[in-house]
């Protein structure tokens, strides 16, 4: 059965109200998504510099408020924009492993990621209140929060005993054909990776090392690759290079620019909310218990791989669901992937712990027979698996709305097939094919994707928030709902400002130096935005002092910065943050949640 028809137009913030107030760089990103799923928005002056403030008030909603600041576990002075937040996390310091030194994404990612978060604080708590329980009515939220969970995986992986599969080191795809065409390379397996490169010619002692480096490159955010590669890529037509693509199994993206994606069909939003048509009002699922997290008493099945549905619902179970992995049998691979934690991957817990697994094999009759009987007592059905592969194994949401009409079936896919001809559905080939490796990049710098996976966390964020809407579209009408998000989606959210400067004839791409720290005696600085000018001018300075001198200097002067940090492992333990995280019965890093609920 293919997706269920629509009924009617309703969107799940169809009769709420919000009065919005603060900085635009935390409101505009949240502000179309809140109108996308219908709500009225009234954006008001004032409010506390730094920080903004969602009022919504209407049938249903009671007075539900979320706030959202840049600093929320940082102290103010180190969290004063997106800059220094990217510093004060570690973002900065993952993002420039490619580079072997700490960057600024020239993109506002925190910013970004913290107006998902909020919209996900406020329909979690609109559920809450819908669903009758005493579940708080404020959320707080911070871009600091925010970044810390987007670099969760390499925290956890840095705060381990056990080191690395691959040694980082500085380096990584794109490769440049002899044109000079950038592209983006995606091999899944390492035989495709092979026949590609000796398709091309490269010696077999350059493809034999280059594989775990490539294959680690989302783990490590680095990618030393054997620079015989990059010259065998330099060596070929951009033509030929298509060719042996086409027959190894490897595919290719050329790096799109930002003008290009103008050209295109204008996004739409982030995703989309189909209820189920012809489906009957059903019971409401159990109330939850006073004070209890708003999502308690549902019960999420999550079938993921990767990170895009994993966080997503890891998300889902911090708002208090029971989630349950299904995985194949023998369990996730995913599992022993180094460096662990007493014997478990620093990396898999940071997105899947506290989960339960069922273990079940979905290409056999039996393994679908017992999905199915999984689903019937579910709230939430999330996967992320290859497009047309539910639907090939009779588990697509028209299937399993049968077994249960109240089920949102949450699909969190590559490309949500609005890009024909698209490659591959993975972080780094989207980044290249929507113009996010030109929008993380200053002017100075050439296009490169990001090797932080900037997407696929995203789009873990864009499909939760697409999951907690279905669930408040399913409480007020009863009926349940087909969710699709998908990481176009997410790379559109990300690149919205950019396009939009580049839609207006203006350079779409920040300037020279953009967010780049400033090197100081024992480490790095990074100025806010607002003072990185007058901060850049004192550069010859600032390099004979320490970090915490320089910062403080810069402070006596009015201009606002951070110390840069720039080793993961040092994270739990910097002043600015020590308390902040705890740790699993494994011993692994754990970072604080991205709401607070009040």
């Amino acid at each position: 059965m293919g997706r269920p028809a629509a009924v009617g137009t309703q969107r799940p913030l169809e009769d709420v109200d919000f009065r919005v107030s603060g900085p635009a760089a935390l409101t505009a990103p949240a502000l179309g998504r809140l109108r996308a799923l219908g709500a009225t928005v009234r954006e008001s002056p004032g409010g506390r510099p730094g920080a903004a403030r969602f009022a919504a008030t209407g049938p249903g909603a009671g007075a539900v408020t979320a706030h959202t600041a840049w600093a929320d576990v940082l102290p103010d002075a180190d969290a004063a924009d997106e800059a220094t937040v990217q510093a004060a996390t570690g973002m900065m310091q993952v993002h420039g492993r490619r580079d072997g030194g700490p960057r600024g994404l020239a993109v506002d990612y925190a910013a970004t990621c913290a107006s998902v978060l909020t919209v996900q604080g406020l329909l979690a708590a609109l559920l809450g209140r819908a669903r009758g329980g005493g579940v708080a009515a404020e959320v707080a939220t911070g871009a600091d929060r925010a970044a810390l969970l987007t670099v969760s995986q390499y925290a956890a992986a840095a705060n381990v005993p056990e080191a690395e599969a691959v040694p980082s080191a500085p380096g990584g795809p794109p490769f440049t054909a002899a044109c000079g065409t950038r592209f983006e390379l995606e091999a899944l397996e390492p035989a495709p990776w092979a026949r590609f490169w000796r398709a091309l010619g490269a010696p077999e002692e350059a493809l034999r090392t280059g594989w775990p480096a490539f294959q680690f490159r989302y783990a490590t955010a680095c990618a030393p690759l054997p620079e015989a590669l990059h010259r065998t890529a330099r060596a070929a037509s951009w033509t030929r290079i298509r060719e042996a693509a086409a027959a190894s199994g490897a595919e290719v993206c050329a790096l799109h620019t930002l003008a290009e994606r103008v050209a295109e069909a204008a996004p739409g939003a982030p995703w989309t909310l189909t209820p189920y048509a012809g489906a009957q009002p059903a019971a409401a699922a159990p109330s939850p218990p006073s004070g209890a997290l708003p999502l308690s008493g549902l019960t999420v099945l999550e079938a993921g791989r990767r990170i895009q549905a994993p966080l997503a619902a890891h998300l889902l179970g911090l708002l208090g669901a029971d989630v349950v992995r299904i995985e194949p049998p023998g369990g996730d691979p995913l599992r022993g992937m180094p460096p662990c934690a007493s014997g478990i991957s620093a990396r898999w817990l940071a997105l899947n712990r506290g989960k339960r697994a069922v273990e079940a094999d979905i290409k056999s009759p039996a393994g679908r027979a017992g999905l199915r009987e999984l689903v019937a007592g579910a709230d939430v059905f999330l996967h992320n698996w290859a497009p047309g592969k539910a639907e090939e194994l009779g588990l697509g949401a028209g299937s399993l709305a049968s077994v249960n009409p109240r089920l949102v079936y949450a699909y969190t896919s590559g490309w949500a097939g609005r890009l024909p001809g698209a490659p591959m559905g993975t972080d780094f080939m989207v980044q290249a094919r929507t113009g996010v490796g030109e929008a993380v990049r200053p002017a100075d710098e050439p296009p490169a994707p990001s090797l932080m996976t900037l997407i696929d966390v995203l789009g873990g964020l864009v499909g939760a928030e697409a999951v907690l809407a279905g669930l408040l579209l399913r409480e007020r009408t009863g009926r349940g709902v087909a969710v699709e998000s998908s990481l176009l989606g997410a790379a559109e959210t990300l690149t919205a400002p950019a396009v939009r400067r580049a839609a207006a004839g203006r350079d779409p791409r920040r300037p020279a130096g953009f967010r780049r720290p400033l090197p100081t005696a024992d480490g790095w600085l990074a100025p806010a935005d607002g003072s990185s000018a007058e901060a850049a001018a004192e550069s010859a300075r600032i390099r004979e002092l320490t970090s915490h001198q320089a910062v403080a200097v810069l402070r006596e002067r009015g201009l606002s910065a951070t110390a840069v940090i720039t080793d993961l492992t040092a994270l739990p333990e910097d002043p600015r943050l020590r308390g902040a995280f705890t740790r699993d019965p494994h011993g692994s890093l754990i970072v604080p949640s991205p709401w607070r609920f009040a």
